[in-house]
């Protein structure tokens, strides 16, 4: 009778998930939708529950894991990116004179004056660091210019599935060679009665030449502003409405041009240490558009290092940072072939997945991070993704990267007072029309089960899909 009463409890329990789906099938807010779960046991390679678990759909940022988990298995846990602070030309050491170009060059390090990773309580900016560094080597001169050197990635910063109205914003700043302060400026609105045009306090941190054409108006409860401008553009324009009566109402934009800003922030640091510069701040590109830059013979005076690549993957999935994510497909990209490319660099991702056996027919990579609405992947392949990952040597880096359920990120209001809570980790994703799931949790046997759920195209608000979708999250928990 007990062996009898086990069997009918396991059945119940998964007949429990059966259900959650059975119901989600014939609400009326999915009929013109497409949605797909699927979930394994990690320990094995066939799926516990499953619906159009071959059906491709619109993955938007559990994205992240193809690429989280592709760059921990290529380049380790203890991966750091390098920076190089070079010159050309002749150093005199004795009168402090360098008669060249001072260089920042990049090694695709997203991390450089991250908020993520800056020091609170250290208000000295790692380019002021850089400036005290030179000014100890005894250069008081520089006869020649900053340059900043991004040329490890393609000029081209943004995937060319990405949408005009995201590139202008922070969630769409481009990966760049030589990335800085998170290629992202804020905006500091002050607005009025509802209906007023609003004002701009500040721009933070100052973007030299950057002009804003400013359509903000006061209205609504919700930060509704966008900016809009062009890769290498000066010009941007803010568009929509921000809440009534708010002063340093913050808005965040994406830096056209990371690597002139950061030559830029250097030459200013140093000019502070009373360090001469004959030449303008000026970047790599800029030159061989010009056509004058030829590949010059460069020495090092030091080199910086970024935190581990655990340390970045973390936030990376946490914060759900694009800018991260863009960064790791470029790099892994570089170091195949010598240059950062978007396109090069989902190819490379999509054939290393295959080659450790997971099904990729049906998955159509466009950017690193799930940004692009061309994405689209299968529950099947991002489940078989999770599971291998759980062999994989940095398991416990992409793991510990997973917001928690009712804890952390994306996932701190879902699945509280339930089985799911504390015990879920799941990246999510969430774009118009697309919202997702991907990651683990523990069944009530203590076993590791790996699970994928997606929906497109539903007829409800954002909000209501997170609640449909979280009953089959619990569902899943309190399988056995």
């Amino acid at each position: 009778m007990l062996f009898l009463f086990q069997i009918g409890f396991c059945y119940s329990q998964k007949n429990k998930l059966n259900a959650a789906i059975d119901n989600l099938k014939k609400d009326d807010a999915l009929r013109h939708a497409v949605w797909s779960v699927c979930v394994m046991n990690t320990k094995k390679d066939s799926a516990i529950v499953e619906y159009n678990s071959a059906i491709s759909v619109v993955p938007a940022s559990t994205m992240k894991i193809v690429t989280t988990g592709a760059a921990l298995s290529i380049l380790g846990s203890n991966f750091r990116f390098e920076t190089k602070i070079q010159y050309d030309g002749v150093f005199d050491s004795i009168n402090g004179i360098l008669k060249g170009n001072l260089y920042i060059t990049g090694g695709g390090d997203p991390s450089l004056e991250s908020e993520f990773f800056r020091d609170k309580k250290d208000s000295t900016s790692i380019v002021e660091k850089w400036a005290l560094l030179l000014k100890s080597r005894g250069i008081k001169k520089i006869d020649g210019a900053v340059i900043g050197d991004a040329s490890v990635f393609e000029d081209n910063l943004v995937p060319t599935q990405w949408i005009w109205g995201d590139m202008g914003n922070y969630f769409g700043a481009g990966a760049c060679g030589l990335t800085y302060h998170d290629n992202k400026y804020t905006l500091l609105f002050k607005s009025g009665a509802a209906g007023s045009k609003t004002t701009i306090n500040n721009t933070i941190p100052t973007i030299p030449g950057m002009q804003i054409n400013n359509n903000v108006t006061s209205g609504g409860s919700d930060d509704n502003a966008f900016i809009y401008g062009s890769i290498y553009s000066n010009y941007r324009m803010a568009e929509g409405t921000i809440p009534a009566n708010k002063n340093n109402y913050e808005v965040e934009g994406s830096i056209p041009d990371p690597a002139l800003f950061c030559a830029q922030s250097l030459e200013e640091a140093l000019k502070a240490n009373n360090i001469t510069i004959t030449g303008k701040a000026n970047t790599v590109r800029t030159l061989k558009e010009l056509s004058t830059y030829t590949i010059p013979a460069k020495k090092t005076f030091f080199t910086n290092y970024s935190p581990s690549l655990d340390k970045i993957v973390y936030w990376t999935n946490l914060k759900s940072l694009n800018l991260y994510a863009e960064h790791l497909l470029k790099y892994i990209c570089y170091k195949r072939t010598g240059l950062g490319s978007e396109t090069e660099g989902t190819m490379i991702l999509t054939n290393f997945w295959k080659s450790k056996g997971v099904d990729v027919s049906g998955f159509f990579m466009n950017d690193g991070c799930g940004l692009a609405r061309a994405n689209v992947i299968t529950t099947k392949t991002e489940t078989q993704i999770l599971r291998l990952m759980t062999q994989d040597k940095n398991y416990k880096a992409f793991y510990e990267s997973l917001p928690v359920a009712g804890k952390s990120g994306s996932m701190t209001n879902l699945c509280q007072g339930t089985c799911a809570e504390n015990n879920m980790h799941a990246k999510t994703g969430y774009i118009t029309r697309a919202r997702g799931y991907a990651g683990y949790v523990k069944n009530k046997k203590g076993e590791l089960l790996c699970f994928s759920l997606l929906a497109n195209n539903y007829d409800c608000t954002p909000t209501q899909m997170k609640v449909k979708l979280e009953k089959i999250l619990v569902a899943i928990a309190e399988t056995e």
